[in-house]
């Protein structure tokens, strides 16, 4: 059986232990019933684990050789490989409801398929997988933490982050040059922010732009009423503040 050679241009690392593989599926258990996408599956050591536990699963693959590998080895999956770019993907027109999203994702675009699920929140219900544990732990940070940053504020606003585990970099072909982290991200109950969400989102990525800089000085830029600046929140700086206070700050700055 041909294999897939692994790409560097699309980030990939495929992995080679299935118990690994196991227990990523393992995380989306919760949600048999709720339709899933995995992104990016490459030869299908994830997907062989999500179809053999009952998921209806759907599959994104940009690289055709992939695709191909797909076509060939998992019938089961034929008119469910989509083979497009997750990242330019019109997911409303493949869901008109509630889904899930997993992967063992491709390392140089980890940060733009959260972005992406952000934007689907409605519908997105849990997203789960593997990806550097930098940017992993980063996600799943608390106020507090050097890694706690933009990700971790505007993911956490709309979901419970839960860091599961850690994986070597040993069980990958070929090896990447980081350890990586499996996360699990689960649709909180929060419907709308107690705020303007744009000029949210705004604040948290003007704060963390200056992230050494007390919040005083990092978002002077965006007070129009200067008097606001002697609230003792413009004291801290951006990784002391929960999601909560970011809302707080935000309704402030926009007096």
């Amino acid at each position: 059986m041909q294999k897939v050679r692994p790409k560097k241009a699309l980030g990939q690392h495929f992995l080679t232990d299935l118990s690994v593989a196991e227990r990523i599926a393992d995380t989306l258990s919760g949600y048999k019933g709720t339709p899933v996408l995995e992104v990016g599956p490459g030869m299908g050591v994830l997907t062989e684990y999500l179809l053999e536990k009952g998921h209806d699963l759907q599959v994104v693959e940009l690289d055709g050789e992939s695709v191909e590998y797909l076509q060939r080895n998992f019938p089961s999956l034929e008119g469910r490989i989509i083979a497009k770019d997750f990242l330019t993907l019109d997911l409303d027109k493949i869901y008109e409801g509630d889904f899930c999203v997993i992967g063992n994702y491709p390392y140089n675009i980890s940060s733009q398929i959260f972005f992406k699920v952000l934007d689907h929140k409605d519908k997105v219900k849990c997203c789960s997988g593997m990806l550097q544990k930098e940017v992993a732990e980063r996600i799943a940070a608390k106020p507090g933490s050097k890694t706690y940053g933009i990700l971790s504020v505007l993911l956490q606003a709309w979901y419970d982050a839960e860091y599961l585990f850690t994986v070597s970099e040993h069980v990958f072909n070929p090896p990447p040059k980081v350890k990586s982290g499996v996360i699990r991200l689960t649709r909180n109950n929060v419907s709308k922010l107690d705020c303007d969400e744009v000029k949210f989102k705004q604040v948290v990525k003007t704060s963390f732009g200056q992230r050494r800089k007390t919040l005083r000085n990092s978002v002077k830029s965006l007070c129009s009423n200067p008097e606001i600046l002697s609230d003792p929140i413009f004291n801290k700086r951006p990784e002391q503040l929960s999601v909560e206070e970011f809302v707080y700050l935000t309704n402030l700055i926009s007096k």
